[in-house]
C-alpha cells in the first residue's frame, strides 16, 4: 500500500451515494472534507464509527466539514445501512475499489489467520484546496469522531 500523505493532492473521483446522487470530490473544493474508508457497512466497528460521526455532524458541519464514507459495498447495502442507523452524511460505493486504490488504502489484510485484500480503516482530512492536511490511521472506531474534531 502506498497511502496518501499530508501535503498530497487528493485524487478526484466520482462515486454514487446512498441517495442516488453522484458525488464528485472536485466539486467540493472550497470546503473541508473528511473522507473515511471503512471495510463493510453494518458490521460492528463500522457501525460504531458511523454513529460517532452521525452524532457529531452538527458540530463538524459548524466547522465547515463535509463527511464522506467510502466502502466497497454496493449502493443497495449502503441504503440499508444509512436508513437503519439514521446516518446524516453520504456513504459512497467503491465496488471496484478504484478510489481506495488511488488513496492507497486497498491492500493485504489479516483476520483470524486468513489473508485477503480489502480496505484499511484510514481517514483523510482534505483542505479547501483539495490537499490532504491530516491522515488518521491509528484510532479506535468509537473515538474516530473525537480525533477528527481535535484536528479541526
Amino acid at each position: 500500500m502506498n497511502t496518501l500523505k499530508v501535503g498530497d493532492k487528493a485524487p478526484n473521483f466520482s462515486l454514487q451515494n446512498q441517495f442516488d446522487e453522484t458525488i464528485d470530490l472536485d466539486s467540493l473544493k472550497g470546503n473541508k472534507v473528511l473522507i473515511y474508508f471503512y471495510p463493510k457497512a453494518s458490521t460492528p466497528g463500522c457501525t460504531i464509527q458511523a454513529k460517532g460521526l452521525r452524532d457529531s455532524k452538527t458540530v463538524l458541519a459548524e466547522k465547515g466539514l463535509i463527511i464522506l464514507g467510502i466502502s466497497p459495498d454496493p449502493v443497495k447495502r449502503l441504503i440499508k445501512f444509512s436508513d437503519k442507523e439514521e446516518l446524516n452524511f453520504s456513504l459512497l460505493s467503491d465496488e471496484d475499489h478504484s478510489v481506495a486504490d488511488a488513496f492507497g488504502v486497498w491492500g493485504l489484510k489479516k483476520f483470524m489467520g486468513k489473508e485477503y485484500d480489502g480496505i484499511h480503516r484510514i481517514s483523510f482530512l482534505i483542505d479547501e484546496a483539495g490537499v490532504v492536511c491530516e491522515v488518521f490511521d491509528k484510532f479506535k472506531t468509537k473515538e474516530h469522531h473525537t480525533v477528527v474534531m481535535a484536528a479541526l
